[in-house]
């Protein structure tokens, strides 16, 4: 059976700090890309076999891009994001959705309450359900149906493996790792996701954050243009006060996490890095990621301190901040 990493292939990555007392450790793996390509850091086996997760959406975002899907500024964002299911969020949804000619009934993913404080409590209050637009990966959903409606595709069945969106995704994701895929799994929002190194996957995002628009390559253009759409609009890859938006916003970093602790992140300069935290905890990621990118010298030491100082770091005690989560290195 196809498996991730283990703990014998693992090194620490952060600790959580609770005064001065070292309470808790998240190992991992990680590697850092240079802007030209090669290997600057290595941190465990990253050659290990991991599961994306939502880091895997860029590529999938790509495939739908390079499929004919009339996507760009908002709603491209949308199709790479984990979005928090804000009214904005899904008002760029519908669009991708009425672009299609469907409706939210035709979505596959999960109904679910949206990830925003705010925009859930406002739903609550209105006596809603939780629904399948709200879900987090409904721009992916709304962005592969579009795909689907404009290649003649059916979108019943949409989701499966053998579907053509899904076979066309693979070749298109395979291209970018440089590699086969491992094994196919089925995501939590029923999407295939693919066993991958995380090298691949690093070679894969460093392909697509290193890609121009005026490229004479069609797939490298359409990858400078999903960047370019997610950099311009940071609030679609994520959310208000959100990791991904808040480094993209205040660093120019382009950044996905997925989940079950994964994360992949470019810096303006191109450099990359992706990680897998093995206990699945996302919490120590993005701080970790920025830390690297900090550490290969893409991103100023203050800069990297100001964007941490608004990341849910602190562990409180007692109402107080009495600790942090942060990297270990």
């Amino acid at each position: 059976m196809p498996q991730t990493f283990a703990a014998a292939d693992a090194v620490e990555l952060a600790v959580v700090d609770r005064s001065g007392f070292i309470e808790s450790r998240h190992s991992g793996i990680a590697i850092v890309l240079a802007a030209d390509g090669t290997i600057a850091t290595k941190l465990g086996d990253p050659s290990a076999l991991i599961l994306p997760r939502s880091s895997l959406k860029p590529l999938q975002a790509l495939a739908c891009l390079v499929g004919g899907a009339p996507l760009d500024g908002e709603r491209l964002g949308l199709a790479t994001a984990s979005h928090s299911g804000t009214e904005r969020h899904v008002a760029a949804v519908r669009d991708i959705l009425s672009a299609a000619g469907l409706g939210e009934e035709d979505l596959a993913c999960p109904p679910a309450w949206p990830g925003d404080t705010a925009a859930r409590d406002e739903l609550v209050r209105e006596l809603g359900q939780p629904s399948r637009i709200r879900m987090n990966c409904s721009g992916k959903h709304a962005a592969m149906l579009l795909t689907c409606v404009t290649n003649g595709w059916d979108t019943e069945g949409y989701l499966s493996p053998e579907h053509p969106l899904q076979l066309h995704t693979r070749e298109v994701i395979e291209r970018l790792l440089g590699e086969k895929v491992a094994a196919t799994a089925i995501d939590g929002c029923g999407a295939p996701v693919y066993a991958t190194t995380l090298f691949g996957l690093a070679r894969a995002v460093h392909r697509i954050g290193n890609s121009s628009t005026t490229s004479p390559f069609a797939l490298h253009r359409s990858a400078g243009v999903l960047v370019q759409a997610v950099r311009e609009n940071p609030w679609t890859i994520d959310g208000p006060g959100r990791p991904d938006t808040i480094v993209n916003e205040r660093l120019g970093v382009f950044a996905k996490g997925g989940a079950e602790g994964v994360m992949v992140m470019v810096a303006p300069d191109g450099t990359t890095v992706a990680l897998k935290m093995l206990d699945g905890s996302g919490r120590a990621a993005t701080a970790v990621a920025l830390r690297l990118l900090e550490r290969a010298g893409a991103l100023a030491s203050p800069d990297v301190a100001a964007t941490m100082s608004q990341l849910p770091l602190s562990v409180s005690g007692g109402g107080q901040d009495v600790g942090a989560i942060r990297p270990a290195f």
